[in-house]
């Protein structure tokens, strides 16, 4: 099943022993297009704190209740390692929280890598997608990166953590033009795999919006907010139309991926 993440936004997050708080947006690492984490505000629970909990964590949605459970109590969250607002989110910092809670960093394995998304597309992960002028790390302030390879030091932020609600708007561009902007995301509610990115074509194709997959980006530089594709304006205005309205379901899915020659995800 396909979620919109704007639909589970505000989600209550319920633990064995009550609510934890809302999910108040996702992080996702722009090398596997993978959500990595939930950012939970607690409310006057903790006041003043947000806190980070892995998919793996979650057992169960009750949609029409708009909430998710998780299987963690509110002791363990209250004692979980802190996250500084004012810090991003470093390798560190993860690193405590996966010790911690004993949770498995390599869950969900990579969505271009080997099993039901058949394949590696750029050779074990999307690392093409990754600018070497970084956008602000989440909860971070910090400025651009230099164009440098190295490893960030344990302080520093995640420099493949991306905020959901950052890219959300973000510009698209085909090879030939602007395409509009991404409006929304669809995510695997089983792998938490990024599956399509909804761009809102309005300004280019009045009324319409089309599903992108990630295999079709090409790079993303993150301080002009630009995504950059690899087709051409023609090849979208003339792929499978899609009505927001509908489920997006199987059968589309193989359409859609036979259409632009796109590697399937194991339906």
């Amino acid at each position: 099943m396909l979620n919109a993440v704007s639909s589970l936004k505000g989600f209550e997050i319920q633990a064995k022993d009550g609510s934890l708080g809302t999910v108040d947006d996702f992080l996702f690492d722009d090398s596997t297009w993978k959500v990595r984490w939930l950012v939970v505000d607690t409310g006057r629970w903790l006041t003043g704190r947000k806190v980070l909990v892995h998919p793996s964590a979650v057992i169960s949605a009750e949609y029409g209740a708009r909430e998710l459970n998780v299987a963690l109590t509110k002791a363990q969250v209250q004692d979980s390692p802190d996250l500084l607002q004012d810090r991003p989110v470093s390798q560190q910092k993860q690193s405590d929280l996966y010790g911690y809670y004993g949770w498995d960093p390599l869950w969900g394995g990579s969505m271009f890598g080997s099993g039901m998304y058949g394949g590696s597309l750029y050779g074990g992960g999307m690392g093409a997608i990754a600018s070497p002028l970084s956008a602000p790390a989440y909860f971070g302030t910090a400025a651009l990166q230099e164009p440098e390879r190295r490893e960030p030091g344990p302080d520093e932020g995640d420099p493949h953590l991306r905020s959901i609600a950052e890219v959300t708007g973000y510009h698209v561009q085909a090879t030939d033009g602007s395409i509009g902007h991404i409006e929304n995301f669809l995510i695997d509610n089983e792998s938490w795999g990024i599956r399509y990115l909804i761009v809102d074509t309005s300004n280019w194709w009045v009324g319409q919006r089309v599903l992108i997959s990630p295999y079709a980006v090409k790079g993303v530089d993150w301080s002009e907010r630009h995504v950059r594709l690899d087709l051409t304006r023609d090849k979208i205005k003339a792929s499978p139309s899609w009505n927001p309205s509908n489920l997006v379901d199987g059968e589309f899915e193989r359409r859609l991926h036979n259409y632009y020659d796109w590697p399937g995800y194991g339906w």
